[in-house]
């Protein structure tokens, strides 16, 4: 009778609890929201990757206006001992972010021009990682992976603007997979859901305790 107390009690405490069907419910519609955001998100960026980035610069120029309207008001505080530096950034960056938005060709090229520095810079990176690191482990993936980043590095910092819009197709396809996938996982989960429900529960506590008793 201990024995079997106590395999009830381990099978009681030890195991964890089923999720809740309302819980799973909520799961699955939270995913198939969120995947067909991410689809109808990557269709738009790939049918229209120049009006994206359009979007995008002009989020950039707000952003760069609302920081230097930041800076601004913190010139007004008497505690504030750089308060002159304060104000020249607070002018700057509100200057940059309407030259931002007027001019949204050269925002689309400063943001390519950034990323392909970013390459280019990770690719060195990468590379001198790669040679220097004598025999360890993944020393060749590094060096394939700082060639790869090196040459796409230069590539976009070349033509900044048309290569953007090359990537930006490519993010959308992108999109467009991981919101099928997301879909497809949000249906996963309904199905899990339904057979919860159909599933036979767990037999009475009370009664296996009266058996047990008898």
């Amino acid at each position: 009778m201990a024995g079997d107390e106590t395999s009830m009690a381990s099978g009681r405490y030890g195991a964890p609890p089923p999720p809740a069907p309302g819980v799973m419910a909520g799961t699955w519609q939270a995913t198939l929201f969120l995947g067909a955001l991410t689809l109808i998100l990557g269709v738009i960026v790939s049918f229209h990757p120049t009006g994206s980035l359009n979007v995008l610069a002009v989020l950039l120029g707000v952003l760069t206006i609302f920081s230097g309207i930041f800076h601004l008001i913190r010139v007004f505080d008497p505690q504030e001992p750089h308060r002159i530096w304060l104000g020249i950034a607070g002018m700057l960056f509100i200057v940059i972010g309407v030259v931002l938005i007027r001019h949204l060709h050269l925002t689309r090229s400063l943001i390519g021009l950034i990323i392909g520095i970013t390459w280019i810079v990770q690719g060195l990176a990468a590379l001198i990682g790669g040679i220097s690191g004598g025999a360890r482990e993944g020393r060749a993936w590094w060096i394939i992976f700082g060639v790869v980043s090196l040459i796409a590095g230069i590539v976009v910092a070349s033509a900044p603007a048309s290569s953007l819009n090359a990537l930006a197709v490519l993010l959308g396809i992108w999109f467009v997979i991981m919101g099928i996938f997301e879909i497809i996982g949000a249906f996963m989960l309904r199905h899990a859901l339904r057979a919860l429900r159909v599933a036979p529960g767990p037999p009475d506590r009370d009664a296996s305790h009266t058996v047990m008793d008898a």
